[in-house]
């Protein structure tokens, strides 16, 4: 009789889970902002302090960071299904406590990188388990709408850190002041995370709800691999837009610093440009997650990853602090469009049973995409220069658009 009022209490629904959803908003909040801290202060650090002169060393960082995430983007799916989210989610808060610590203390290049592979970790348990915990709460017809608020949390927070990181910077030194904030943005994102309740019994109960075969139940980590990474078309098209979207980010976060400083700009005046995209990002998101439950997913995709590609090209040819604003903002919107609506994409088709799994597989290889971003940027500037790295990069979302319509299938269901 207890199990059965128990049972009844457990609702799937924004409304009947509010209160744990705004919770799980502001702790994403606190999650971006970690990777704020470094957008405008780590690029500089490494020219102005450690003294890199190839662009593929300065931006090792980045290639840590997107590696080491990619994979843990993987493995938290699955500890997920084993253990339960808030456990993942704590576990990444605790790695993150060195993040700040180590940058502050480094005397070598190489401990920005190592500190850079925990933070990989700490984003790749933290960021994923957000995700992850408010689409267990929500109704299939409230996913783009539920992940859409979670990524304008956390890149709300990534935009506010790049502000007051480049503001503290500003006045006092590259480092250390700017990191301390990264101490309180673990400890509050600790405290609000043991406040969590998890959600294992939301996920059971929309498993109940869906019906799902054994045969649909069961399916290995090596066959959600296999199916999000090319054997289904939808999911496979997935991953490689938003591979193509972060490895368009890894680039951004790379290069624009160098970009804009190499013109002349301040590094306040970089930090509003640098802060403005992910700012946009985030604002955006609040929209175009709860537009892709109306209109649907794939065009909304589509037309993002284009603009994604022009929106580069913009602050590439144009030549003015308000055009690289302006720019700023579109890069932000055509982000936007794509980025929870490639997460609701694989929620629609993807069961209860294997979806933390499908989504860790689809983070992967969007997350790959930094290391890859990095990595050719990096390549692209030590061999041609800075703006042939920025504009052939802009290429790839060109590309990632014209393969959505092709091989895409419309996943929302009317």
């Amino acid at each position: 009789m207890y199990h059965s009022k128990a049972r009844e209490q457990i609702n799937i629904g924004l409304k009947e889970n509010l209160t744990l959803f705004a919770l799980l908003v502001v702790v994403n909040l606190f999650v971006g902002s970690m990777i704020g801290l470094e957008r405008t202060v780590l690029p500089l650090l490494g020219e102005k302090v450690f003294g890199l002169a190839s662009a593929s060393a300065a931006l090792s960082f980045i290639v840590s960071f997107g590696f080491t995430k990619a994979i843990v983007n993987i493995l938290a799916g699955r500890m997920a299904d084993w253990i339960g989210r808030k456990q993942v989610l704590i576990a990444g808060w605790f790695v993150g406590l060195f993040v700040p610590l180590i940058v502050i203390w480094a005397d070598s290049w190489w401990w920005i990188v190592i500190a850079n592979i925990l933070l990989g970790i700490n984003q790749g348990l933290t960021w994923s388990m957000t995700v992850n915990m408010k689409v267990d709460l929500v109704t299939a017809k409230q996913r783009g709408l539920a992940i859409g608020l979670n990524e304008f949390a956390g890149y709300i927070g990534v935009a506010l850190a790049t502000v007051l990181s480049a503001y503290i910077a500003s006045q006092y030194h590259l480092r250390p002041e700017p990191f301390y904030l990264g101490i309180g943005f673990v400890g509050i994102g600790l405290i609000l995370s043991l406040m969590v309740t998890d959600t294992g019994s939301h996920l059971k109960l929309q498993s109940r709800q869906q019906n799902q075969t054994e045969s649909n139940q069961q399916m290995s980590t090596r066959n959600v691999f296999r199916r999000a990474s090319w054997k289904d078309p939808t999911l496979s098209n997935c991953s490689f837009a938003g591979l193509s979207t972060n490895l368009k980010d890894g680039m951004a976060w790379g290069l624009f610093p160098l970009f804009f400083a190499s013109a002349g700009l301040a590094i306040g005046q970089i930090g509003i440009i640098v802060a403005l995209y992910p700012a946009a990002w985030g604002i955006f998101q609040l929209f175009t997650g709860a537009l892709s439950d109306r209109i649907g997913r794939k065009w909304l995709i589509a037309s993002g990853m284009w603009l994604q590609a022009l929106s580069i090209w913009w602050i590439l040819f144009l030549d003015s602090f308000v055009s690289w604003v302006i720019g700023a903002i579109l890069l932000g919107l055509g982000t936007a469009m794509v980025y929870p609506t490639l997460q609701a994409a694989i929620s629609d088709v993807s069961p209860p049973e294997w979806r933390a799994s499908a989504l860790g597989v689809y983070r992967f290889w969007r997350d790959s995409g930094y290391a890859f971003g990095a990595l050719i940027a990096g390549i692209l500037v030590d061999v041609l220069n800075i703006s042939w790295a920025i504009g052939l990069v802009a290429l790839l979302p060109l590309l990632a658009g014209i393969t959505t319509v092709f091989r895409m299938k419309e996943t929302l269901k009317t």
